[in-house]
């Protein structure tokens, strides 16, 4: 029986369709992603979920019953939000075991729970502190400890990365991915950004203008995008037009050959490297085509300065990719079975 099940969501907000026909399930214990940039649905999907708000039709079951006209307070799920909404008067702890206290659990029993969520987030010895004490990474924590201490069948983060840093958000993304492993609790994630989608998730949906435009493991919809939209979002691709197909073929599978090199058994086409950006570890090519269009290329600067990136600007080249590296693109989106 899958953890949530969403079965033709709508919900309107005035004459706009935020969520058109939304249908999902999401298998216990996984990590699904719902990815899209902003104004595509999938943070009024994940509220519909919390029950913030309620669909104009549709179903929401969460472990096989209809929670679609509950309050929140009635689903056995929780939230974290990039805002973490701790309270600044208590400490630590008290943040942590106050979902506890409202259910009337023994104040021994708060105690120990809070610890060990504490412990599982990293933060053992923080409990005495007040939130204005710690960093955004920790406050980030706090949340995530306060979320899973009453052990919810679902916990729902919405964008609960957005408001730290690179370095510090990527160090996250691997904190979230082991938490979820030990806890077990199925985690649906919002985010508008690819790579975390890509790093975290077992499985992702992507969404457009309210709805969903493919599901599938993060390889599927990197590699074999149902069509153009998710190509383009999901990563960088490049679209290609050779008579009546259309497909894509990634910037990193698309190699420049060297004065004659042979190019073996894979597809050659002729250009004139129109741009060149070098980014520290790789550099970008951007190559005019000579039958039309233009491809990225990516290459890693393995023994490659930045002047000599710079050196094929405006220089003839051939480029060339394995077939089985391209994915023609369909008219319409292909969504899994079931979904």
């Amino acid at each position: 029986m899958a953890d949530i099940r969403l079965v033709d969501l709508v919900k309107h907000y005035g004459p706009v369709v935020a969520v058109d026909g939304v249908s999902l399930q999401i298998a216990p214990g996984e990590f699904f992603t719902m990815l899209g940039p902003s104004g595509s649905g999938k943070t009024t999907t994940l509220r519909l979920i919390a029950g913030f708000e309620l669909p104009d039709s549709g179903r929401v079951e969460l472990g096989g019953e209809e929670v679609g006209s509950r309050p929140p307070y009635a689903r056995d799920v929780n939230t974290v939000f990039q805002d973490y909404a701790l309270f600044p008067h208590l400490t630590v702890a008290d943040n942590v075991a106050y979902g506890l206290r409202i259910r009337k659990v023994e104040r021994a029993e708060r105690r120990a729970r809070a610890d060990e969520a504490l412990e599982m987030v990293r933060l053992s010895g923080y409990g005495a502190r007040k939130p204005a004490q710690l960093s955004g990474g920790q406050r980030q924590r706090v949340a995530l400890a306060r979320a899973i201490v009453n052990r919810p069948r679902v916990l729902l983060l919405d964008e609960p990365l957005g408001a730290l840093d690179l370095k510090l958000r990527q160090e996250m993304q691997s904190e979230l991915k082991r938490i979820q492993g030990e806890v077990g609790i199925t985690f649906v994630y919002v985010t508008h950004d690819q790579e975390e989608a890509l790093t975290m998730s077992d499985r992702l949906a992507v969404f457009n203008a309210g709805r969903i435009e493919q599901v599938g493991t993060p390889a599927d919809v990197y590699e074999h995008p149902a069509n153009e939209f998710v190509a383009g979002f999901v990563g960088v691709s490049n679209v290609v037009k050779r008579g009546e197909r259309r497909f894509t073929v990634r910037p990193e599978k698309v190699v420049m050959l060297e004065g004659s090199e042979p190019a073996g058994a894979m597809h050659v086409e002729t250009g004139t490297v129109r741009d060149v950006a070098y980014v520290g570890m790789v550099t970008r090519y951007m190559v005019a085509l000579d039958a039309g269009g233009e491809l990225q290329v990516v290459r890693q600067n393995l023994e490659t300065s930045s002047a000599q990136a710079q050196e094929l600007r405006g220089r003839a080249v051939r480029v060339a990719w394995r077939e089985d590296h391209t994915y023609t693109i369909e008219d319409k989106p292909t969504l899994e079975e079931g979904s």
